[in-house]
């Protein structure tokens, strides 16, 4: 009997077609919208969340306050950090190490081909290999820096892969290879492993003492001090106690800082409230769309209702119960939500990924990632069945009280 139902409203809607349709874009333009804006902001998350996978949770950070979204980090900061920061932070107690990064952009030049890259220095010493230790450094080819090395670089793993900057420079580099950094010869001494972090995979490391000398960088514009603390125990006294020296040596009062030290866990936490405070922006909008496709569906089914009263009063007159009556247009205006929003999750699966497939081609950024769960598919694919359902409760009610005698009068 429900299966009966189910064809009489299928040939109903089948027979107008592009009102059918219209009725529809509502639907599936917000499901669309809800699957694809979501999607997209889900993949940006899981993207950015994967590139402080590598940090450690013992560890944290400092750097000066500077024009948010700039560059890297420091930049645009009023008061950089200085060098000495780093060796009054070492003296704190509960820290082990608190080391600087310097970090500078680079025209580097292979296969007579150019392109814009980011250097990040390397520390000597002891703190060499803490670092190596903290971040899990190894090389997949040749090896990594020491402190006797003389113009020499290690890359990361996506200089040595053929999609990525083994397409823009013609074949892939390779331990060994002689690059131009500023015009200066360097050469190749390992490709690290691959870390799944463009600021690992995207990088090119340099001994400090020559990134300082060749890379015209300010030895007193620290980019980031970098901590390593004894005990994760122990992390919340050590960042008060940095908070504290910061203040002093800056000259800077409690809550007027013009630096920031935080966690990798922080920067997280921050970044993902505010990716979510745009996922729900987002979803607000296509929601909008979806409460104006339901007003489509009632506004049809109300017309639907006045075009088929001689049906309805022929199918009453002949022992159609009320129910029965209602049961019909409530199966149709659910099937107009679910095939809308059937159509809307095909469509935002196919902008979501192809968004992203288009972003990471075009920008050349693994970052541009899209990330659908089934979740979202089936919560999508419910709300719209249900949106369906629930507005057109009403011409379905209007429908089943119709008179037969009246309906088949009117029809006339």
């Amino acid at each position: 009997m429900k299966y009966d139902y189910l064809i009489i409203a299928v040939r109903s809607l089948a027979k107008r077609k592009t009102r059918t349709y219209l009725t529809m874009i509502g639907i599936f333009i917000g499901i669309a919208s809800v699957i694809a804006l979501i999607g997209l902001g889900e993949g940006l998350r899981v993207a950015i969340t994967s590139q402080f996978g590598f940090m450690g949770t013992d560890v944290l950070s400092v750097q000066a306050a500077g024009v948010s979204g700039a560059g890297m980090p420091g930049t645009g900061a009023i008061t950089p950090l200085t060098k000495d920061l780093a060796e009054k932070i070492d003296r704190i107690g509960g820290v082990e190490v608190a080391f600087n990064r310097y970090m500078s952009t680079t025209t580097l030049e292979f296969n007579d081909k150019q392109k814009i890259e980011f250097v990040i220095s390397m520390p000597e010493g002891s703190t060499r290999n803490i670092v190596e230790r903290m971040v899990n450094l190894k090389a997949s080819q040749g090896r990594l820096l020491t402190d006797a090395d003389h113009k020499k670089v290690i890359l990361g793993d996506n200089y040595a892969q053929d999609s990525s900057f083994g397409t823009t420079f013609g074949r892939p580099l390779r331990a060994g290879d002689k690059i131009l950094l500023n015009g200066m010869s360097f050469e190749v001494a390992g490709i690290l492993e691959k870390k799944g972090s463009f600021i690992f995979d995207d990088a090119i490391w340099m001994n400090e003492d020559e990134m300082l000398e060749y890379m015209g960088v300010d030895e007193d514009n620290v980019n980031i001090i970098a901590i390593k603390v004894t005990d994760i125990a122990y992390m919340d006294s050590v960042k008060e106690d940095i908070e504290k020296l910061l203040r002093k040596e800056r000259g800077v009062d409690e809550g007027e800082e013009d630096f920031s030290v935080e966690t990798p866990q922080s920067m997280l936490d921050s970044l993902n409230s505010t990716l979510y405070a745009i996922q729900l922006f987002v979803t607000i909008i296509a929601v909008i769309s979806l409460v104006v496709g339901g007003i489509g569906i009632m506004n049809t089914m109300y017309t639907a209702v006045m075009e088929r009263t001689k049906e309805i009063g022929i199918m009453k007159s002949l022992g159609a119960k009320n129910s029965t009556i209602f049961t019909l247009f409530f199966i149709e205006s659910g099937l107009l939500g679910m095939v809308g929003g059937i159509i809307g999750i095909i469509l935002g699966l196919l902008f979501a990924y192809g968004a992203a497939w288009a972003g990471r081609l075009i920008l050349g950024a693994d970052l541009i990632q899209a990330s659908v769960s089934p979740g979202l598919v089936l919560g999508a694919l419910t709300f719209s069945f249900v949106l369906g359902t629930v507005c057109g409760v009403l011409p379905a009610y209007q429908a089943s009280l119709l008179n037969p005698v009246d309906s088949l009068r009117k029809a006339k």
